[in-house]
């Protein structure tokens, strides 16, 4: 917990200095002092502070401290507000811890973080919406850790829609009779590979002025993924639990707007499925329809989570008349391949749309990357039998799967997460990504939306 300073006394002092290599730590002179150098004065970052934060919250609790007092001053006299933000996240994410189901359970490492050296910004209202930001990025941690015999469809759906009552937030949740009545087709191939049913689950943050059409934010919520008939190897399946990433990622963005009052208008849209072997199961070769009615061969069932954000898309365009659409999910291994555990791919449809991004992912931390999406590549989902094909004729696996999704946005304004990387803490992760899941994508997606609501 990160607090303002009111003279509780306290363990260890972490003060900042502007010397040596960015994150380095040593103890001081004094006892207990912990100095956490930050680099050159002028080369300070948000990024910097984050990873100062954490790697020295980190340390504190390691060597058994309870609790710390931050001298704040430098970050604040170099970033203000945003300096002050980046050292509370830095500190909170670091100490996450995800849930277990041992007969023993450990007891939490927890460090007091108290605030000083905040003169000059209001650190109480930063301090407020980071720790909001930062419980439901936690949030979304949970759900993606969560093994997918504790999270079907049906499971998360309860849990959402149990979490946006107490948040305050509009639920719906469609059953399969509902999706099935909407001509959700290509949501139904992969979620009737399974005894356990579909849901789409749908929240809703009506922040913004009465009527203005929202953003959408569209999240894969494939909660556990087998390949289908399109098998995967058994290496490949371990941590398949968290092909709902993108899910998770959409409930802790809109669930912080909501607590955090955020002036704007937004909803999330997750279709939850598991791809599963059965005798209802799809086949490669298939052809099916979609509720955009666009026809689709396949020629993986693999390449399932663009199904189902193929209907969920088409579902916030005309359902909930979204102005602008961002989907975001695990969605390749190419894109994993590419970019690692640095960054995410993006593909958009416009370039406006993209900026707001960039910007978003400055206030983030996050880095987004952006592929190409030449005409040419449509080439690569061309099938002689249907509208579009699953998968790609000729590589660019991560390409084909963002010109898949565009084909059904249209010319709504829209933007495609691949996080398919970034998912997952690894050796490229910051020091406030524990091991298992990092969140990635909900802070992206708040800032992208606050940013919309400042616009107005």
């Amino acid at each position: 917990m990160v607090q303002l300073w009111k003279d509780e006394a306290v363990q260890w002092k972490l003060t900042p200095r502007f010397e040596g290599k960015s994150g380095a730590l040593e103890m001081g002179d004094q006892p207990r002092q912990l100095l956490v150098s930050l680099g050159d004065r002028e080369k300070v970052t948000a990024e910097a502070l984050r990873r100062a934060a954490a790697k020295a919250v980190k340390q504190i609790a390691s060597l058994g401290g309870g609790a710390a007092l931050l001298n704040a001053a430098p970050a604040v006299e170099a970033l203000g507000a945003e300096g002050l933000a980046a050292l509370i996240q830095g500190a909170e994410l670091a100490l996450y811890r995800q849930e277990d189901w041992k007969e023993e359970k450990a007891g939490d490492k927890t460090v007091d973080l108290y605030l000083e050296g905040t003169a000059g910004v209001d650190a109480a209202a930063v301090l407020a919406e980071t720790t909001v930001l930062d419980r439901w990025i936690c949030f979304a941690r949970d759900l993606v850790n969560r093994p997918a015999n504790k999270l079907t469809p049906d499971m998360l759906a309860q849990c959402v829609a149990e979490t946006a009552r107490e948040a305050g937030v509009e639920c719906q949740v469609l059953d399969e009779k509902e999706t099935r009545a909407l001509g959700m087709e290509a949501f139904h191939a992969v979620g009737d590979s399974s005894a356990n049913p579909p849901r789409l689950i749908v929240l809703r943050w009506r922040g913004g002025q009465e009527g203005a059409a929202p953003i959408a934010l569209v999240g894969k919520g494939v909660t556990f993924d087998s390949g289908g008939y399109s098998l995967k190897t058994g290496g490949s399946m371990r941590g398949m639990k968290g092909d709902m990433a993108g899910g998770a990622a959409v409930c802790g963005a809109l669930f912080a707007l909501a607590e955090n009052r955020v002036p704007v208008n937004a909803v999330a849209v997750i279709p939850a499925v598991e791809n599963r072997i059965s005798p209802a199961s799809f086949l490669p070769d298939d052809v099916i329809g979609s509720m955009s009615g666009k026809t689709i061969e396949i020629g993986s069932t693999d390449a399932e989570g663009r199904l189902i954000l193929a209907d969920a898309i088409t579902y916030a365009i005309r359902e909930e008349k979204a102005c602008k659409v961002v989907d975001i999910a695990t969605l390749t291994g190419a894109m994993a391949r590419m970019l690692g555990g640095v960054a995410a791919g993006v593909m958009a449809n416009d370039d406006a749309f993209f900026a707001d991004l960039q910007s978003a992912a400055e206030r983030s931390g996050e880095k987004f990357w952006r592929v190409p999406d030449y005409p040419e590549y449509k080439q690569l989902i061309d099938s002689p039998v249907a509208d579009l094909f699953n998968s790609s004729n000729d590589g660019c696996g991560a390409i084909a799967a963002g010109m898949f999704l565009a084909a059904f946005a249209g010319e709504t304004p829209w933007l495609h997460l691949d996080i398919a990387g970034n998912a997952w803490s690894g050796k490229l992760s910051q020091p406030y990504q524990p091991k298992g899941a990092t969140g990635m994508g909900a802070a992206t997606l708040y800032q992208l939306c606050r940013l919309m609501g400042e616009k107005v």
